[in-house]
């Protein structure tokens, strides 16, 4: 297995593994959701406000993360965790959680402080991840499963309650992602 960083000639097959993946998981339509979502993150995101990895192996892409930037309103640099996908036949291997732990070192060698993602608790758990509430940080919209939002620092520094409201990339803001 070989993880590295996303880049633009990995587009189309990136799309592709998320659609498919979320597709087998849920259903087809969300599966075109989520594949319209990774393709938006691509199109719209700045450069400096997205970062990806892929975990590849026999030259296939089996995963793929997408880490964008999170505004709080601290000085404090964050990023958020979404999406995530493994392909279907490499679920269960301990892939994922090599390809986030992957990704969060990345991100700390960029001076990260702060990480959040919105999800299974039980999952993320496994990669540092732990529930805040959102009187610690506000998610941007609504929370619809509250107990799926997760933060962790990067920095060693306890995470403090922020005031304020924070914000994602364009791409994330639309209600049915949260």
């Amino acid at each position: 297995m070989k993880f590295t960083l996303f880049n633009s000639p990995y587009t189309k097959e990136v799309i592709e593994l998320f659609t498919k993946v979320f597709s087998e998981s849920e259903n087809e339509s969300e599966g075109q959701v989520i594949g319209s979502l990774v393709s938006g993150l691509i199109a719209t995101t700045e450069p400096g406000d997205l970062v990806g990895f892929v975990a590849t192996s026999n030259e296939c892409i089996v995963g793929c993360i997408f880490f964008s930037r999170f505004i709080v309103p601290s000085d404090e640099v964050a990023f958020i965790l979404s999406p995530v996908a493994i392909a279907t036949s490499e679920q269960g291997t301990g892939i994922g959680q090599q390809l986030i732990n992957y990704g969060l070192n990345h991100l700390k060698s960029l001076k990260v402080n702060l990480a959040f993602t919105y999800g299974d608790p039980r999952f993320y758990s496994k990669v540092g991840f732990s529930q805040i509430s959102e009187r610690v940080v506000k998610a941007p919209y609504e929370l619809s499963q509250p107990e799926g939002w997760l933060a962790q620092s990067l920095d060693g520094n306890p995470i403090k309650a922020i005031e304020g409201s924070s914000r994602c990339v364009g791409a994330l803001r639309d209600q049915k992602y949260w």
